[in-house]
């Protein structure tokens, strides 16, 4: 009995471990509704923007954020981040930028959501050629790639398919409450690529014939392509152009054929839209998904394409989409999503505080390719 005393400790240490693992899993109550966030395009603003949006996503008791790419501009400096140079009266070097700007987004950005459990995906300026790339993206964020959910969904797929445990990658998913969200990498130009589109392949075939699995939502840096924003989306090159659509029409089939509720979201357009796939193009070959661009978490906003066939179209404006996941059987389907807009009162405080409100109001009036009605 000499070993006792140390596998009653082991024991602790592992049910402590266990427990704390559980704790940090999504939990939703059933037969209820339930909500999350999402958004995308970070960069410039970000900061002032994204703790409005945490404060949003605490309020609308939402499980999780998602964030859909370009967490800072990298090419550039992005004006929060100056500023608070500035109002230190220090001189901001490119070296410093390039070696704080993702700590920024952690601090600044990352840290406001407290217990709200964050997603992240990868979008172009992650990738910035001789400045950041995909494997710095996967060593900087390796806990959020590798959380609690993420991780014991792989080891779920692994088990089903008797496969080893695998690493952690910049495409992703997970399964709540019969909804598999799928967050995928198109933040290049190479992108999807086989290994990405087999991985993809899989996990439809998986959804398929999941009588568990009632909705898919998928969600990726550039929209697929033909969508209302086709000048600033996978259409951008022939790869981009030939994978994308072979992911829609395999959603597509998805829908009509599994009968699988599927749902598109997407960032890269610095707007807001609904219906983006709302096009003679779709119309023409196979039919319509629903979906939604909404890069309004802090980048420097941009005009609407003309033409643009979305059902609603907006610029000039900050904020999330909201999703809602209804239970089983309940109307008007499994999921809703309404855009919950961050307006300059909404602002913190304590980031007012830090920035200053001019700062903060140059961010709702000036960030933008197009003349503002705020004086």
């Amino acid at each position: 009995m000499r070993n006792a005393p140390r596998l009653v400790i082991l024991c602790a240490v592992f049910l402590l471990f266990h427990s704390s693992v559980l704790a940090a899993q999504i939990d939703v109550e059933p037969g209820k509704p339930w909500h999350f966030a999402v958004s995308g395009d970070s960069r410039n603003c970000g900061d002032i923007i994204m703790p409005a949006i945490a404060q949003g996503a605490s309020h609308d008791r939402a499980k999780f954020y998602w964030h859909l790419g370009d967490l800072r501009a990298i090419y550039d400096f992005d004006e929060d981040i100056s500023q608070k140079y500035k109002m230190k009266a220090q001189h901001l070097s490119i070296a410093e930028y390039e070696k704080t700007a993702w700590t920024d987004f952690r601090q600044s950005q990352v840290a406001p959501f407290g217990d709200i459990s964050f997603f992240l995906g990868i979008g172009n300026h992650e990738t910035v050629p001789d400045l950041k790339d995909r494997e710095k993206f996967t060593k900087e964020f390796a806990d959020l790639l590798d959380s609690p959910e993420l991780k014991q969904q792989r080891e779920k797929d692994g088990a089903q398919q008797k496969g080893p445990l695998l690493p952690p990658k910049t495409y992703f998913h997970w399964i709540i409450d019969g909804v598999d969200f799928i967050s995928l990498d198109n933040a290049t130009a190479d992108q999807f690529d086989p290994e990405q589109m087999s991985w993809f392949e899989s996990r439809i075939m998986h959804d398929a014939s999941d009588s568990a699995v009632r909705a898919v939502v998928v969600g990726m840096h550039k929209a697929l392509p033909y969508s209302s924003s086709q000048g600033h989306s996978m259409n951008e090159t022939p790869r981009g152009e030939e994978s994308g659509r072979l992911v829609y029409e395999k959603l597509l089939k998805l829908q009509q054929d599994a009968h699988k509720q599927v749902y598109l979201l997407a960032s890269h357009s610095h707007f807001y839209m609904e219906d983006i796939f709302n096009t003679d193009y779709w119309h023409s070959n196979g039919g319509v998904l629903p979906g939604w661009i909404v890069g309004t978490a802090g980048a420097h906003r941009y005009a609407l394409p003309q033409p643009n066939s979305a059902r609603i179209a907006k610029t000039n404006i900050y904020g999330y989409l909201l999703g809602t996941v209804n239970p089983p059987g309940q109307p008007p389907g499994t999921l809703k999503f309404q855009f919950k807009e961050v307006v300059e009162k909404d602002v913190p405080t304590a980031v007012l505080d830090h920035f200053t409100p001019e700062f903060v109001h140059w961010c709702f009036a000036k960030n933008s390719d197009v003349p503002s009605s705020l004086p």
